[in-house]
């Protein structure tokens, strides 16, 4: 009995001290309840407050974004440049292009020299250098002697590039699609047509893909020629009048061509005039002394003698050739 008694103390404390965790736990509740709310009243009330202000950054943000430019796409430009530069010794010159040239990182293609009549050199070289120093290093070849010629070209290639990197997207996934066919088809014959199909585009791919490796040397490398010489390049004078000395000059250069014509045609016939003397010179040496000559006509003649030779009946004279006639018997 005792024992009975003592557990229920025990019992009705716990209970109590349930109770009294399960009261505080509602209250604790409550007050953050109450403090959310109250915190959204709050959040409203200053956001109420600061519409005005808000709304203008808002605005504000809206124009940044509607005043930012939009990205350009890359552009690809090729670039083309030809030089003609007077120096004072070529070899020195071309030394100094080709040490610009790769300090900017590029490097010297085809390059070839000669030297005219006088002994003067002249030197002509392909530079491949970079777009981004293009610019400096042409100023910098300028420089190096007398400026002669300049001749620069760019060439807008952004259209044929993109269409070549769509082209090749799409042929990719041409390939693979023929390559997944493959893997499912069963049959010999077709296994054989995906092969030929599959030949077929591969090797499209590989021209697109050769074409965009092209593009892509072109625009990131400029090319520039530059042509070196130790004298000034000589051009004819436009627009100048003509002198007697040049009249003279081409006179004399229309004699001398007519004479050469002249002479030309004598030689193209001579042969035949040869030929034609020598067929000449035999007929009259050879030829005609062994030709049997005609006989003369024969005269008639009878036993009393020829025949004498019958001349035409005298023409009967007129009237006037009479009394011409007579006048001049009378005189």
């Amino acid at each position: 009995m005792r024992a009975r008694r003592s557990v229920r103390p025990v019992q009705a404390l716990a209970g109590l001290l349930l109770a009294a965790a399960l009261a505080l736990t509602g209250c604790s509740g409550a007050s953050d309840s109450d403090s959310g709310s109250g915190s959204d009243k709050a959040g409203q009330a200053d956001a109420k407050e600061a519409a005005p202000g808000g709304a203008a950054d808002g605005s504000g943000g809206g124009a940044k974004q509607a005043t930012t430019a939009p990205k350009l796409p890359t552009s690809h430009i090729i670039r083309t440049a030809e030089l003609t530069v007077q120096v004072k010794d070529v070899p020195k010159a071309l030394e100094a292009a080709r040490t610009t040239t790769e300090s900017a990182g590029g490097y010297v293609g085809k390059e070839s020299t000669s030297r005219d009549e006088e002994g003067a050199e002249e030197t002509q070289v392909t530079l491949r250098v970079p777009v981004d120093r293009y610019e400096e290093v042409l100023a910098e070849l300028e420089g190096s002697g007398k400026l002669l010629e300049r001749t620069a070209n760019a060439q807008d290639v952004t259209d044929q590039v993109v269409d070549v990197e769509s082209r090749i997207k799409t042929q990719r996934a041409s390939v693979a699609r023929i390559r997944e066919l493959m893997d499912q088809a069963t049959k010999l014959s077709d296994v054989v047509t995906l092969e030929g199909e599959l030949s077929t585009r591969q090797s499209d791919l590989e021209a697109l893909l050769a074409r965009q490796a092209s593009l892509k040397d072109r625009t990131s490398l400029a090319t520039i020629t530059l042509s070196l010489s130790e004298k000034p390049v000589k051009k004819a004078a436009e627009d100048d009048d003509p002198t007697v000395l040049d009249a003279l000059s081409g006179g004399w250069g229309a004699f001398v061509s007519m004479l050469r014509w002249i002479v030309v045609a004598l030689a193209a016939v001579l042969p035949f005039a040869a030929g034609l003397a020598l067929i000449l010179l035999i007929w009259l040496r050879w030829v005609r002394p062994r030709l049997p000559r005609r006989p003369a006509p024969a005269s008639v003649s009878t036993a009393l003698g020829p025949l004498p030779t019958a001349y035409p009946a005298p023409r009967p004279r007129t009237t006037e050739e009479q009394g011409e006639e007579r006048g001049s018997e009378q005189d």
